[in-house]
């Protein structure tokens, strides 16, 4: 078969599995967090922390338990990986330095999993395990539990009560991401992926050179980073590496896994809300952005024009032979637009308009259908943006799933679009004004700055994955993409609950002739407008100056 009627064949196969599951995995992520049953589990691990699962809290509760459980993790992780030569099963390994450990500890609490190191010269069995795979589930689990506190916001009246973190937590780890991704490990291991602990191995290549090739707890790993939209690999390559991705149909099921909750969170926010047809345009608008950009990535990296590229069939620098360009871009937009970082390609080879629209996939927010549980309560941000907009132009006051938009809650959106285009930006602005972001170059002009303001839009969005030619690892970068990444994962979480405590508050009003239908097609065009409007405005500047300026030179 041809590659173009293969890679529709692809899209079709993955659209077809995530249709298939989004109703029964949507309507079980409901009942799994409006239960009011404890598993024996959960009740063992509420008495071993100290908490009452059955109390409800208010938003700044909430807001408390998150930050002190996030800081604890992020002490943790950093005391692990300082100490983690004197433990056993390092390897051989060093510890990390002070600012590395700083940076990847900051990455993997805040769901970030940008890496500055190679997982495998760098890291112990022991910091791998305990530490970074860890975090990848209880991290993935935190933005489940924001959302869901979101949309109980919409679903509750005269209440400011929001369910409780911990039992959200909880559930989240236990009964969502544990037994899939024990699945998913499983299905990795009979792919081909490995699964051991075993000591580092050195070989003889074909050139009489030795290379040392290590082992580890690849499958189970691989499923949580996927499927929690971490994004962190164990080994350098990532998802390139035979060893996390051995085949095709690894590479379609780790695929599958990046968008499955992600793409099911919009029916558990229907049911929970009564409505599942809200859920139905919230889906619609993360498709439609989705499926843009999978076709627009496609057809550049397809196209490009060059001798080089005509003879291979499209712009192969950069991507697996095994893969291809389709797989290849469909995998780079669904990692870019799902706060995920995970990688079968290297998106600093694509062609300048599509790495363009990588870098906007980021910008535009992760929301299409964006990280789990952060892309469904970013899509409904937007969604506020929208129903906002839509008042303005009718002159009346929005309304949204019976709730007002006044100046309390539209003040809190806004702030929330603000943080990550703040980070992105400054961040940007100073690593070139500073020179720290010219001396990480490994290429000039336009695709150099690229590589800046890559790196900076993954670490401000929390997604991760990188252009990788910028390098990372120097104490500066380390420390400010660090404080990038906890800025640009706590502070949106800050504006998020307050809006859910706003919208709890409140005593729910009827809808009139003059309400907007958001279950409609009309206002999934309008969410979808809105987005891609907030993003252009505040970015084109700086995509003019560099993944745009080199597509256009090309």
């Amino acid at each position: 078969m041809s590659p173009v009627p293969a890679d529709v064949l692809l899209v079709t196969v993955l659209i077809a599995a995530l249709a298939l599951v989004h109703r029964p995995f949507g309507d079980y992520m409901a009942a799994v967090y409006s239960s009011t049953r404890h598993l024996r589990v959960e009740r063992w691990i509420y008495r071993s922390i100290g908490a009452n699962p059955d109390a409800d809290m208010r938003w700044p509760a909430c807001l408390r338990a998150l930050l002190a459980f996030s800081a604890v993790s992020v002490l943790f992780l950093y005391l692990l990986q300082r100490v983690q030569d004197k433990l056993p099963l390092s390897l051989g390994f060093k510890a990390i330095s002070p600012d590395q450990a700083f940076n990847t500890a900051v990455s993997f609490v805040s769901n970030t999993n940008w890496q500055s190191y190679s997982g495998e010269t760098a890291m112990s069995h022991v910091t791998q395990t305990a530490g970074l795979a860890v975090q990848n589930f209880v991290s993935a689990a935190v933005g489940i539990a924001v959302a869901i506190a979101l949309v109980r916001g919409f679903a509750r009246s005269r209440t400011g009560e929001l369910g409780n973190f911990w039992a959200d937590l909880v559930r989240g780890v236990v009964r969502i991401l544990l037994p899939v991704s024990v699945v998913a490990a499983v299905l990795l291991v009979a792919a081909g992926a490995i699964q051991n602990f075993g000591d580092i191995h050195t070989v003889t290549t074909l050139t009489g050179d030795e290379q040392a090739i290590s082992p580890g707890a690849v499958a189970s790993q691989e499923a949580i980073k996927d499927l929690g939209t971490n994004g962190g690999g164990f080994f350098n390559a990532n998802s390139s590496h035979p060893f996390e991705n051995p085949g095709g149909f690894s590479n379609l099921l780790e695929i599958f896994l990046l968008l499955v909750i992600p793409f099911s969170l919009p029916r558990t926010f229907g049911t929970m809300v009564g409505s599942v047809k809200q859920g139905y345009a919230i889906l619609a608008a993360m498709a439609v952005i989705w499926f843009a950009g999978v076709v627009a990535v496609t057809i550049v990296e397809y196209t490009h024009p060059g001798t080089a590229s005509q003879i291979a069939g499209g712009a192969m620098e950069g991507k697996e032979q095994r893969f291809g360009e389709g797989p290849s871009s469909l995998f780079a937009v669904s990692t870019t637009m799902t706060s995920t970082g995970s990688v079968n390609s290297f998106h600093d080879s694509y062609q300048g308009l599509s790495g363009g629209v990588l870098l906007l996939g980021m910008m535009l927010g992760e929301i299409a259908p964006g990280g789990i549980g952060s892309g469904l309560y970013g899509m409904l941000i937007m969604a506020v943006i929208a129903v906002f907009i839509a008042g303005l132009m009718v002159g009346r006051t929005p309304e949204y799933l019976g709730k007002k938009i006044g100046t309390r809650e539209i003040k809190l959106a806004a702030l929330y679009i603000l943080v990550t285009p703040a980070l992105v930006l400054i961040g940007t602005a100073l690593a070139m004004a500073l020179g720290t972001g010219e001396a990480s170059m490994t290429n000039t002009g336009a695709h150099g700055f690229s590589e800046v303001l890559y790196a900076y839009t993954s670490a401000s969005n929390n997604n991760g994955s990188a252009f990788a030619g910028f390098a990372a690892d120097t104490p500066y970068h380390n420390t400010v993409l660090g404080l990038c990444m906890a800025l640009g994962r706590f502070l949106p979480m800050v504006f998020v609950l307050a809006l859910a405590g706003s919208l709890a508050e409140q005593k729910p009003v009827p809808a009139t002739a003059g309400t907007l239908r958001t279950e409609k097609p009309l206002f999934t065009g309008l969410l979808v407008g809105a987005v891609v409007i907030v993003a252009g405005l505040t970015f084109f500047p700086a995509l003019a100056l560099g993944p745009l300026a080199e597509g256009l030179a090309a």
